[in-house]
């Protein structure tokens, strides 16, 4: 369960679990065996965690372990399947002391306030030659000033829905003191490198012909070990309706797809075969890729106008009462845009603002609660989808929840880039 527990001020999520109750288990049947006389039935388990490096790389983000089962087939013969199961790497998330801590944050505080003394002093002692004495001041923009205000706003909520959440982690046993002997013998997380850049590949899709609509029919992966084309990811939606993980190779990497799952590899400019498909959905979460300064200094990934956010056609893959969820920063220019042009241009009604505190394993915020910079915080905002008229509704037996605002999902972070909590288990309760 990915909810450790919960209280009126949100939940404490477990990440790692979630991630991992996922049936992660690569099926592959072997040739048939020539002896008949061997048991059926018996497993042979080598229990190998091992890093995956034969098949994702010396930096991949799952460990794998093996295990081999016999079955007899119809003519009475014996054949093997082999499972190979993956599991994610606990230490993307040994998250055991603050990315900033109060104390360094306090001393930076105070050495600005040296400098700032040391240069008044300066100042004074030049300009008292002329007679005359200037203060100095700081003078905020108004983004950061609509920063601090909405900051004092919901500080409370943040610190004090925290704290209740924090303790039940520790009495849980999911949260632990932090051990000064532990923190000295941890070792640096080594994070997988990104060899296949899936964003390249979404950028060569805009240059590739366009197909009829013959050929943008689902791609429904029926193989345990399937190899795809950059075309067949572009053109269609790739589906596993199967029990159990298969794996796709693409441009030599391989990539696990859970059961009963399916994806687009594309961006908002290539959406037709989403469209295509037919199908509405109960639950959209949508994590754009705002504009902001780090992005741009760090060029990890091109970003998103609100004008092209818009373009994303929610309307047509919204289902009735459709729940729609975004993931937004810190910046209040982007939460006014949510709310006030983005959501009203999808007929999407505003119904509660959701926070992700992030925390450490022993329960602190990743970053001082009051820090200017970056906060331990990340907003997300729900509305309903409300349909004209003319379209059908939902069933009158089915029952709409409403939503309750300002809730609090309390977690550990992953260490990879945006890696964004569960919601399934907090949208359950």
């Amino acid at each position: 369960m990915s909810v450790v527990c919960q209280l009126s001020p949100g939940w404490l999520v477990d990440h790692l679990s979630f991630i991992n109750k996922i049936n992660y288990q690569v099926h592959q049947h072997h040739e048939p065996c020539c002896s008949k006389s061997e048991p059926t039935s018996s497993v042979y388990l080598d229990s190998l965690h091992m890093d995956s490096v034969s098949s994702f790389g010396s930096s991949a983000t799952f460990t794998a372990s093996d295990s081999t089962i016999k079955l007899e087939n119809d003519d009475g013969g014996n054949c093997e399947m082999f499972i190979q199961k993956y599991v994610f790497r606990s230490e993307l998330f040994d998250v055991t002391i603050p990315y900033i801590t109060s104390a360094i944050h306090k001393e930076c505080q105070q050495s600005n306030e040296k400098e700032d003394l040391m240069n008044g002093v300066k100042n004074e002692i030049s300009i008292s030659t002329v007679g005359k004495k200037r203060k100095r001041c700081v003078v905020f923009n108004q983004g950061e000033v609509d920063a601090m205000e909405y900051h004092t706003k919901i500080r409370e909520l943040i610190l004090d829905g925290s704290s209740q959440l924090i303790q039940e982690g520790f009495k849980s046993g999911f949260l632990h003191p932090l051990s000064e002997k532990r923190d000295k013998c941890r070792e640096p997380i080594t994070l997988p490198l990104d060899t296949c850049n899936l964003s390249e590949l979404c950028e060569m899709a805009k240059h590739l012909p366009s197909l009829n609509e013959m050929e943008l029919l689902t791609l429904q992966l029926m193989e345990d070990d399937v190899s795809v084309t950059e075309q067949d990811l572009f053109s269609r939606v790739v589906e596993n309706n199967s029990s159990f993980t298969k794996t796709i190779t693409v441009m030599g990497q391989k990539y696990l797809l859970p059961p009963k799952s399916s994806f687009l590899l594309s961006d908002i400019s290539c959406m037709h075969p989403l469209l295509n498909c037919g199908k509405t959905y109960d639950v959209i979460v949508i994590d754009p890729p705002w504009q902001n300064k780090s992005v741009k200094r760090s060029k990890r990934y091109s970003y998103l106008s609100p004008l092209q956010i818009k373009q994303i056609p929610i309307p047509k893959l919204a289902a009735p009462d459709c729940l729609v969820i975004t993931w937004v920063t810190n910046r209040q220019k982007h939460l006014r845009f949510v709310k006030e042009e983005l959501y009203p241009s999808w007929s999407v009604e505003l119904v509660a603002e959701w926070h992700w505190v992030k925390i450490t394993n022993s329960g602190e915020f990743v970053f001082p609660l009051d820090s200017p910079h970056k906060k331990p915080y990340e907003g997300l905002v729900l509305g309903r989808v409300r349909e004209k008229a003319a379209l059908p509704l939902r069933k009158a037996d089915v029952k709409v929840l409403p939503i309750p605002d300002h809730k609090l999902i309390v977690s550990v972070p992953c260490a990879l880039h945006s890696h964004k909590p569960p919601l399934a288990g907090c949208l359950c309760y």
